[in-house]
C-alpha cells in the first residue's frame, strides 16, 4: 500500500470506508479506476455526485427517492390503511422484491437503543404518529430486525398505537428458504415456531 502514488492511497483509504468494502477490495477497485479511460472515471465520479445531489428522503415515508412525494406515497394504486414500518430505507427495496406488500411505508431511521443514546425521539415516530392520526391507517406492520434493540421499538411502537385502535402486527422471524434445521440458532427456530400457520 506505501508504494502506491498518494492520490491512489487516498482513493483506496475512501473506498475502504464504503460498506462491505475491505482493503484488498478498495485496492483493486481503485486500480481499476486509476488504469481505464479517462471518460470512465468521470462518468463515474458523475454518477456519485449527481446521486448524492438529487436523490434525498421522501418527505412523507422517508425513503430515498428524486421527487417530493416518493413513488409510492404518490401511488394511488396502493393501500393507504396499511403502513409498514421499517429501519432504514434500504429495507423498502428488499420488501419490494418479495412483490406481496402493496401499502405504504415509514423509515424510522434506526432503532431504540439506550445504550447507544438513542431514544424514541431520535426515530420518526412523531411523523408517524401525524400520519396515523390524519390517514386512513388501520394497520401497521412492524418490518424491524428480530434482535434486542428491533424487539424494544416494536413493543415501545405496540403500546403507543394499539389502545388507539390500530392494529399493530410484526412479520414473523422463521426460517431462510432452503436453509436446514441444523443451520438455525435457538432464537430463529422459536421465531419460526411462534410465527407458525395453519397449513391450508
Amino acid at each position: 500500500m506505501s508504494s502506491l502514488p498518494e492520490p491512489v492511497t487516498n482513493l483506496v483509504n475512501a473506498l475502504s470506508r464504503l460498506p462491505g468494502i475491505g482493503p484488498r477490495s478498495a485496492e483493486r477497485i481503485a486500480l481499476h479506476i486509476v488504469q481505464a479511460e479517462s471518460s470512465a472515471a468521470q462518468t463515474l465520479a458523475g454518477a456519485v455526485i449527481s446521486a448524492r445531489e438529487k436523490i434525498s428522503l421522501c418527505r412523507i415515508c422517508g425513503s430515498l427517492t428524486e421527487r417530493q412525494p416518493c413513488g409510492y406515497c404518490s401511488d394511488s394504486r396502493r393501500d393507504a390503511s396499511i403502513i409498514c414500518v421499517v429501519e432504514r430505507p434500504v429495507d423498502i427495496l428488499s420488501i419490494e422484491k418479495s412483490g406481496v406488500f402493496r401499502g405504504l411505508y415509514h423509515v424510522l431511521g434506526g432503532k431504540i437503543s439506550p445504550l447507544n443514546g438513542v431514544g424514541p425521539e431520535d426515530l420518526r415516530i412523531t411523523e408517524l404518529e401525524r400520519r396515523i392520526t390524519a390517514g386512513p391507517v388501520q394497520e401497521l406492520i412492524i418490518a424491524l430486525p428480530s434482535d434486542v434493540e428491533g424487539d424494544a421499538t416494536s413493543y415501545y411502537l405496540n403500546k403507543l398505537f394499539a389502545p388507539r385502535g390500530t392494529r399493530v402486527s410484526r412479520i414473523a422471524h422463521g426460517l431462510p428458504v432452503g436453509s436446514g434445521l441444523e443451520f438455525a440458532d435457538e432464537l430463529t427456530l422459536s421465531r419460526a415456531l411462534e410465527g407458525r400457520r395453519e397449513i391450508t
